[in-house]
């Protein structure tokens, strides 16, 4: 894949031993999963730092060690090719950047608030009915994980699709300038990482950079129910593409003929192509509608897309139907903020059951000083659909109060602090059967998903 002496150059690094020559087949920054002939970034993290595992790396079959210029010097065996740089992380950037430019294909990058990896995932599976295509795994989507993605890119590759997260300023325009994107898809702007962000405002800011950094034809795909989005539609001098599912809105992809079922959606787009969709969740027709129109701009028929649509399951802990112990659940477990919550709580309330809805609610983290406000608009949404509450967590009895303020009855409210508590509270004091269901739903550091264990 690289020269030595390449590799120093693409992340403006000094070769301080070794041959220039060496042949480098990939790059790694995990000891752990290193293989033979690898170069290994040592980069220093909060809880550890990457120049401690040299030795380990090189045990592995490294052949290649990039370290900062104010790391200790690690001994390494005479021969070993060691590159300096000034910053690890930067410099695995680099690499990235310097590979993704080797190739002509293009690459679809997506970001926003909600619905990032279903809408990877999705654009993806549609694509590759016709194309070979590479994408970053899961949420590995950072300034690590989307780098090293990138550095998967070979000639087999027809085009890329990857996500971008950020939860700091600056993150986002930064991972775009690695992968160099043609094409851009922001899902929609929510209130997500708000203590760095600090507010809507602040969320768009950064989210619209990724249209501001597209290599040509430098095409976006936005959603028009968003008003932050469609406020950018409007002026923006980029070729657009719009999705959209209220009817109101002009779009050149928008949905109609809505039929919810408990396992899935079946819907019509531009008021002519059925399509059918594996989950109930009514927010996860954008992230079709967003798939429908980028395999549409690379040329698939409809035929084809609804065929793969039908067919497409979606990533685990994202609103997905869950059986135990003869009970009903559903799985949003992967994360929470506001406006996710507020988009599973109108889903929820859609679903025709003949039992009880049952929210267990964990704490949505990260949002500034706003937080009790949000959760205790989260518990008058609650009561609004749901016959029950279980909320899990210090900030989520902001939203039990509320609910109970709300007319929820209190006997059906319930406070508790782990999701280990909130199994046994739901089994014990509501003792839900075949006929109820509940949805589970919290942010990440808060476990929810072992209310499933």
């Amino acid at each position: 894949m690289f020269k030595s002496g390449e590799l120093a150059r693409a992340c403006g690094g000094r070769l301080r031993s070794g041959k220039e020559d060496l042949s480098i087949r990939s790059i790694s920054t995990d000891s752990r999963s290193l293989k033979r002939h690898s170069a290994f970034v040592a980069i220093k993290g909060d809880h550890f730092d990457g120049h401690d595992f040299i030795p380990a790396a090189l045990k592995k079959g490294a052949v290649c060690v990039i370290v900062g210029k104010k790391a200790k010097p690690a001994a390494v065996p005479a021969g070993t090719c060691v590159i300096e740089v000034p910053d690890t992380l930067r410099a695995l950037g680099e690499i990235a950047r310097y590979h993704r430019r080797r190739f002509t294909i293009p690459v679809i990058a997506v970001t926003g608030s909600n619905g990032k990896t279903s809408t990877k995932e999705m654009v993806a599976h549609l694509l590759s009915a016709r194309y070979n295509v590479l994408k970053n795994e899961g949420t590995k989507n950072n300034q690590i994980g989307l780098p090293l993605a990138l550095l998967g890119l070979n000639s087999g590759h027809d085009l890329a699709v990857l996500e971008i997260g950020s939860n700091h300023f600056g993150e986002v325009g930064y991972l775009a300038g690695i992968c160099l994107p043609n094409i851009g898809i922001i899902t929609n702007i929510g209130p997500s990482h708000l203590e760095h962000f600090r507010g809507l405002e602040g969320v768009f800011r950064e989210k619209i950079s990724l249209v501001r950094n597209l290599e040509g034809p430098r095409i976006a795909v936005l959603n028009a129910d968003d008003r932050f989005l469609k406020a950018e539609i409007n002026k923006t001098d980029n070729p657009v593409f719009v999705i959209g599912v209220a009817l109101n809105q002009k779009a050149d992809f928008c949905v109609s003929a809505l039929k919810f079922g408990d396992r899935g959606i079946n819907f019509t787009v531009n008021r002519k192509h059925c399509f059918e969709l594996k989950s109930p969740a009514r927010h996860n027709l954008y992230n079709a509608l967003t798939a429908i129109a980028v395999a549409r701009i690379f040329g698939i028929d409809y035929q084809s897309i609804g065929r793969k649509l039908s067919g497409f399951n979606f990533p685990q802990s994202r609103f997905n139907p869950v059986t135990l112990n003869n009970v009903k659940f559903i799985d949003d477990t992967y994360n929470s903020n506001p406006f996710s919550l507020s988009q599973a709580l109108q889903s929820l309330g859609e679903l025709k059951v003949k039992g009880r809805k049952i929210l267990i609610m964990g704490d949505m983290l990260e949002l500034g000083d706003q937080e009790l406000d949000f959760h205790a608009q989260a518990g008058r949404d609650a009561a609004r659909v749901c016959d029950a509450l279980i909320a899990v967590g210090r900030l989520s009895e902001e939203a039990a109060a509320a609910a109970r303020q709300s007319g929820l009855d209190s006997k059906r409210v319930f406070t508790c602090r782990s999701a280990d508590q909130a199994r046994e509270f739901l089994f014990d004091k509501l003792s839900p059967d075949g006929d109820d269901i509940i949805l589970v739903k919290g942010s990440r550091r808060m476990k929810m998903e072992q209310v499933f264990r």
